[in-house]
């Protein structure tokens, strides 16, 4: 479908925003209380339909949701599921699921719509057989994904190439349920709210070699109050940056250090960047960021910073093309991986708008021009794509058209709205 073209007026603005809760932690709240026994709670939990994929595959497992609790027997009285275990879109859904089930003694099927099931799997593989489950993938390394215990997991040492903390947590949600201990070791910069879950809880410690270490046991029933999400923040962070004096404020968002690279960007672009930590969710940092726009320059985006960064750099090309000189982003062959080719994705949509812009095979090269053009920008079924084309009107004389601009709800149902809302 389209949306009705979006035309933004070219005022300032300064806003305080409540962004959803975040998708990241929405996830790994909702399956470690369908792994604990007894009663937990979710409070505010992301909205969209990647939150709703894991809720709903946990009931398939015997999980009971009733609004904002969850019961649960425990992970060791998950029911074997029926049917394969439709994770929609949501790779987290999949990947995390796929580590916690790897223990149990019954085989589950994972599967998702039609962009979840291209996208990549093989990397699970080795994490989980070295504990000792049996993974099976379909053609190409891809889903459906078929995982099992062929016996007691046992503990291992692994070590992982890329920084991607889908694959470290789960592994660490397999190694729980392990006989002994288990270490996994890999590059940094992943966001590691699993990590710092499972050490505030006594079952994990990071060592001195940099390792993480899992202690198999008990996850204890909690009551989970979910931050806002840095991710959809972003976008809003964006629309302040790209116009000169005008603010955004988003409270209670999460500010765990894998998150928050896209701040580091926005001041080299030259954005004014206040960050405060107000408060912890089991050692996870949760604070209030405000940013200015104060006029666009250009930015490089390389190495740990792509990488902690990852999710926004589609509004790291839609920055470029709105300031002043090249943007390079370089080191997130990842994006290939994603909803959709991000990188051949996110150049499209510059291109879409008149803007200059280059692929490479690792990332992308924006030409800033301080505008953009009416156009039409199909989002490949990719949310943040969708999402992204949006706030790039910011830069545009004219109408932007969204094409599968639906997309957004996966992530941030009302999202145009709220865009919208800034103006009001």
């Amino acid at each position: 479908m389209s949306i009705r073209p979006v035309a933004l007026p070219r005022s300032a603005f300064a806003q305080t925003v409540r962004v959803p809760g975040d998708k990241s932690l929405s996830h790994r709240a909702l399956i470690f209380a369908a792994m604990a026994s007894g009663k937990s709670q979710v409070i505010g939990g992301g909205p969209g339909a990647d939150v709703a994929s894991t809720r709903r595959v946990l009931t398939h497992l015997g999980v009971e949701y009733d609004g904002i609790t969850i019961r649960s027997k425990g992970v060791d009285r998950w029911q074997s599921p029926e049917a394969p275990l439709d994770c929609g879109n949501s790779g987290t859904t999949l990947r995390l699921l796929a580590g916690a089930l790897a223990a149990r003694p019954f085989r589950s099927t994972l599967v998702g719509d039609a962009s979840l099931m291209v996208r990549p799997m093989r990397r699970l593989v080795d994490p989980l057989e070295a504990l000792g489950a049996r993974v099976r993938l379909g053609h190409g390394g891809r889903p459906p994904v078929e995982v099992g215990a062929r016996g007691p997991l046992r503990g291992a040492d692994v070590e992982i190439p890329i920084a991607s903390a889908q694959v470290r947590s789960a592994f660490e949600l397999a190694a729980l349920q392990a006989e002994d201990a288990a270490s996994i070791h890999g590059p940094t910069g992943y966001r590691d709210h699993t990590e710092r879950w499972l050490t505030a809880w006594g079952l994990g410690e990071r060592t001195d070699d940099g390792r993480y270490r899992v202690l198999p046991g008990n996850v204890p029933a909690w009551k989970y109050d979910v931050p806002g999400d840095p991710s959809s923040a972003a976008f809003l962070w964006t629309l302040a940056a790209a116009r000169r004096d005008a603010v955004v404020t988003t409270p209670e968002v999460s500010l765990n250090p894998g998150r928050i690279g896209f701040l580091q960007v926005l001041e080299m672009f030259g954005a004014e960047i206040s960050a405060e930590v107000t408060s912890m969710i089991l050692g996870d940092p949760i604070g209030s960021v405000t940013v200015r726009g104060r006029g666009l320059f250009h930015a490089e985006v390389d190495g740990e910073l792509a990488v902690a960064a990852l999710d926004e750099l589609p509004l790291v090309a839609v920055l470029g093309a709105l300031g002043e000189g090249v943007t390079r982003v370089r080191g997130a062959a990842e994006l290939r991986a994603k909803e959709s080719d991000r990188i051949a994705a996110t150049v499209d949509m510059i291109r879409a708008l008149g803007g200059g812009a280059e692929r490479l095979d690792d990332g992308f090269v924006v030409l800033g021009t301080g505008f953009l053009e009416p156009g039409v920008v199909e989002t490949q079924g990719d949310h943040r794509i969708a999402m992204a084309a949006a706030v790039a009107a910011i830069g545009v004389d004219g109408e932007v058209a969204i094409d599968g601009a639906e997309v957004a709800g996966i992530s941030w149902p009302g999202f145009y709205e709220q865009v919208m809302a800034l103006w009001s």
